[in-house]
């Protein structure tokens, strides 16, 4: 069935400002660290999308920020109500994507909204687009920070679509990291790189919503379809220019051409996903532009990674933290629910179980580090159905209270990793090797009965009666909330 979700950033703009979460911006705003700081501020604060009408040097181009920084702003994506709650919102996420997958349209491209201007040849210049200096310190400007990369196999049928950050560095050449363990790096290093040939990209900038969502989670499934099944609906794509990819068509803006395999050009320093600056400047992969198109007065999205929160960390963090559920769930173990606190930068992942057998917290671990979403995080929380997981002074009391600090922690050592790690050595960066760790938040099930501990809470240690009879007088004793 069809929900309420929009087939374009301009609908979503509108939905937001139906929801008081936009702020338009209506005087000039530079390119050079002044957008970056506004949008960064607003993650901060999870204040409003900000959305800026001009952009100095560059008359009919306009810029949204934070796109989907919050929760809230996610819930009005996928068309649910604007105070959704996270395991409400996680509920719908997981429906929608459990059954088959939605195949994409294509649509005509003299209708296709992303094809109202076309530029090749010499006129594909990445300079007349508002590629906006994010922080200071950068190594350059980051026109692709929300956003994503189409890339083919060079021998089956599979597409990804993912999100790796691209640096302008000339008129027509970006540059970024593409990991070896990504999808994209996979295909890339896998089969283009040893036949030494090109491999066609797309950027996408300025997708509808949903389809940002998909190209953050580690789908199973093509990101195209597993955007139909969020939407209930399918994608409309269109081909590409100059290559036989196939991209949102309505999108705002689209470069298309190779990554090419046998050079490198120096990338970086860039403010991560952690928080920190923690990538060198080095020789990183390079992408040779051969169009842009582009829809009338487009709009770039503007992320504008930090400390938490922002699109990031929040999606990465909530579309990873869903795959694991799905997981666990398809292999019989009885859990309670998965979440992976964004404040984490998606480093942690809180497990929810029924203990009904002893060693499931150790399970639970090696399942999701021997997965593919691995070198993503680094601590797996496994908490007991006592605790809700989605409550954060709930999960540090666990932690602090059932995880025994010698029997209950578990090294993982010799893990795969990213070079992002700030707490990674130089070695550990350079071939990106990580290590992880389990906190077994539960009671061993051989302990006697009355020796378990009790919790004292309101909602475990009063008679049921006596719990209604406060909360039916709670406002009549003169408390507010």
């Amino acid at each position: 069935m069809p929900y309420t979700v929009f087939k374009d950033n301009r609908e979503f703009i509108k939905a937001l400002e139906a929801n008081d979460d936009l702020v338009t911006i209506q005087q000039e705003v530079d390119w050079d660290l002044e957008m970056g700081a506004i949008v960064r501020r607003v993650c901060e604060k999870k204040s409003a999308s900000p959305y800026f009408k001009k952009i100095k040097d560059y008359p009919g181009f306009e810029a949204f920020g934070a796109p989907l920084a919050t929760y809230k702003r996610l819930a009005i994506a996928m068309g649910m109500k604007p105070d959704a709650s996270v395991p409400e919102i996680s509920n719908e996420y997981v429906k929608r994507t459990t059954g088959d997958p939605v195949k994409s349209i294509l649509m005509d491209k003299k209708k296709a909204p992303c094809k109202e201007n076309i530029w090749t040849g010499k006129e594909a210049d990445l300079f007349k687009l508002p590629g906006p200096m994010v922080h200071d310190g950068d190594g350059g400007r980051y026109l692709a920070t929300w956003h994503f990369v189409v890339s083919k196999d060079l021998d089956t049928e599979f597409v990804n679509w993912g999100m790796y950050r691209q640096m302008v560095f000339d008129e027509k050449t970006m540059v970024g990291p593409v990991l070896p363990f990504s999808d994209m790096g996979k295909m890339f290093y896998g089969k283009y790189v040893p036949k030494n040939k090109p491999m066609p990209f797309a950027t996408v900038i300025g997708c509808d919503p949903l389809s940002g969502v998909a190209a953050c989670a580690p789908s199973p499934i093509p990101e195209d379809e597993f955007t139909g099944m969020l939407m209930g609906a399918p994608v409309e794509l269109v081909k590409c220019e100059t290559n036989d990819l196939y991209v949102p068509a309505h999108a705002e803006i689209i470069i298309e051409g190779e990554v090419l395999p046998d050079i490198k050009i120096d990338e970086a320093p860039f403010g991560e996903y952690t928080g920190y600056r923690t990538s060198p400047r080095e020789p990183r992969t390079v992408y040779r532009v051969n169009a842009i198109t582009f829809r009338n007065n487009p709009i770039v999205t503007v992320s504008n990674m930090g400390v938490p929160t922002d699109e990031g960390q929040l999606l990465r963090s909530f579309s990873l933290g869903l795959e694991m559920r799905k997981l666990l769930e398809s292999q019989g173990i009885p859990i309670t629910g998965v979440f992976m606190l964004p404040e984490s930068t998606h480093h942690l992942v809180v497990v929810g179980v029924r203990p009904a057998y002893s060693g499931i917290a150790s399970q639970i671990a090696n399942l999701v580090f021997g997965s593919k979403l691995s070198p993503w995080f680094t601590m797996v929380v496994v908490v007991d159905n006592e605790t809700d997981i989605y409550n954060k002074d709930e999960v540090i009391h666990a932690l602090c209270t059932k995880c025994h600090p010698i029997r209950g922690i578990r090294k993982y050592e010799q893990a795969p990793g990213t070079p992002l790690y700030p707490f990674a050595d130089p070695e550990e960066r350079k071939w990106s090797r990580g290590s992880q760790v389990l906190f077994d938040c539960t009671f061993p099930l051989d302990w006697p009965k009355a020796s378990i501990p009790i919790k004292v809470s309101f909602n475990n240690v009063y008679p049921k009666e006596i719990q209604d009879m406060v909360l039916k007088n709670w406002k009549s004793y003169g408390f507010k909330d």
